[in-house]
């Protein structure tokens, strides 16, 4: 059974117009927000929790942003 999915998901990827991948930034923050909120709307608290995760690791951070998170 696990040869079929295998199958089935590079059929499905391969379908894909540009195999799937986001052409920019800004389209993997919009797809992952839109993930999140859906999760947050269908109440499963664990998957929004990993979209939050991956957001965060996604936004781009420019040196020294993290120490100057205190403004005083």
């Amino acid at each position: 059974m696990s040869d079929l999915s295998f199958r089935l998901s590079r059929a499905v990827s391969g379908g894909r117009r540009d195999r799937g991948r986001p052409a920019t930034r800004e389209v993997v923050l919009a797809r992952l927000l839109a993930k999140r909120a859906a999760a947050q709307r269908a109440g499963l608290a664990e998957a929004e929790a990993i979209m939050r995760s991956q957001i965060e690791w996604s936004l781009p951070m420019q040196p020294g942003e993290a120490e100057s998170a205190d403004p005083a």
